[in-house]
């Protein structure tokens, strides 16, 4: 079977995670301040913590920005659950913005109509959270200027997009946005296993961040209430919790981060040879103004009209040894969110768009004779009928 997606593990990352296990501080250790350092410098952020996953970043950032029950986060329906999920964790309120029909991203259209409508009933967001769906930067300038007009948070979900970037600079770094968050899931561009990052610009979201992961637990004593009472003494200022990422996990990312210009490399050159393999058949290939600045996390082609149903497709390359995956179903038609009072037709561009997706094999180690095998598959049943 050739999955959709796949880690990457050399020789390089198993000696960088041994030698943290043969040291004295696989947790709570240099590697994670180390592997933080290496992030911030790379995405040019002014600090970037890290945590155990992408969804608990979600949640923190979230609380760092101060969302609590009774706000109101947006964000899209064609993402994985935890983007939403990690607002109802806050106990706030969850809205969506559908999409762009050719892109999957966060239609900023919609949004500003979202937001018209919003302000004459008297409930704007508090935070909107657009996804870098399949490595593509959503219009974050045009998010910008509607937060500044409506006054509301932006946190970029960027669990696909560590190494994309746009013409004023990578994604990470913050330039529209309070938060960006990443994933080292191991089907993301690197990993550590499990993990993930946000990033920021601004000091005090930093600190308030690396308090979250970590209980809540200061030893900062200008944050104290009294005097410290020695240099083994700390402080629960807030509620926090235990989402810190181990120094074992730090180390196979910094050893991974060391090779990620060439994963990125790869995977434009797989998505630029998918785009020319697979242009007549009945798809739409991805729609990016510049390949070279998306990270590739995922290539999914939309069948078209004249194409076989989506689930005969999809049955036949699986059965034929081709492991794709549809990313995503529209979290608004989840049963949970079903129960809060959403339902089918709510966003009709994130409805279709999910109905004919395919996501195809994309990772660094994909052969160009595995990719073929891939094109020639899809081409004999698309072609039968």
């Amino acid at each position: 079977m050739i999955p959709y997606g796949r880690q990457n593990i050399e020789n390089e990352d198993i000696e960088a995670v041994v030698e943290v296990l043969r040291s004295d501080f696989i947790t709570q250790g240099p590697t994670v301040e180390r592997f933080e350092a290496a992030l911030a410098e790379m995405c040019g952020a002014h600090a970037v913590i890290v945590g155990n996953s992408a969804t608990s970043m979600l949640h923190a950032a979230y609380l760092a920005l101060g969302v609590r029950p009774g706000d109101l986060v947006w964000t899209t329906p064609i993402t994985f659950v935890a983007t939403a999920n990690a607002a109802i964790m806050c106990g706030a309120d969850v809205g969506f913005v559908d999409v762009e029909p050719d892109t999957g991203c966060m239609s900023v259209k919609d949004l500003a109509a979202r937001l018209a409508d919003a302000e004459v009933s008297g409930r704007l967001p508090k935070l909107v959270v657009p996804v870098h769906f399949a490595g593509r930067v959503c219009d974050m300038a045009a998010i910008a200027a509607l937060a500044e007009k409506y006054r509301f948070h932006v946190v970029e979900d960027a669990a696909h997009a560590i190494g994309a970037g746009d013409d004023v600079g990578p994604v990470g770094a913050c330039r529209y946005s309070d938060i960006c968050v990443f994933s080292f899931h191991p089907v993301k561009i690197i990993t550590t296993g499990e993990g993930g990052a946000a990033s920021t610009q601004d000091p005090e979201l930093a600190a308030r961040l690396k308090r979250l992961v970590s209980h809540g637990v200061t030893r900062d004593e200008t944050l104290m209430q009294g005097e410290s009472e020695g240099p083994w003494y700390y402080q629960q200022i807030e509620l926090g919790y235990n989402y810190r990422m181990t120094d074992i996990q730090a180390a196979l990312g910094l050893a991974q981060l060391t090779r990620m210009p060439d994963f990125i490399r790869r995977r434009r050159a797989l998505a630029a040879r998918y785009d020319t393999l697979l242009k007549d058949l009945p798809l739409h290939c991805p729609v990016i103004s510049d390949p070279d600045n998306s990270a590739w996390h995922l290539y999914v082609i939309r069948l078209t009209q004249n194409a076989a149903p989506r689930r005969r497709v999809f049955e036949a390359l699986r059965a034929r040894g081709i492991g794709v995956q549809v990313h995503y179903i529209p979290v608004h038609q989840q049963p949970y969110y079903q129960n809060l009072g959403f339902k089918t037709g709510d966003y009709p561009n994130a409805e279709a768009f999910y109905a004919v997706a395919i996501s195809l094999p994309m990772f660094p180690t994909l052969s160009e004779q595995d990719q073929m095998q891939v094109v020639d598959i899809l081409r004999d049943i698309l072609t039968a009928g």
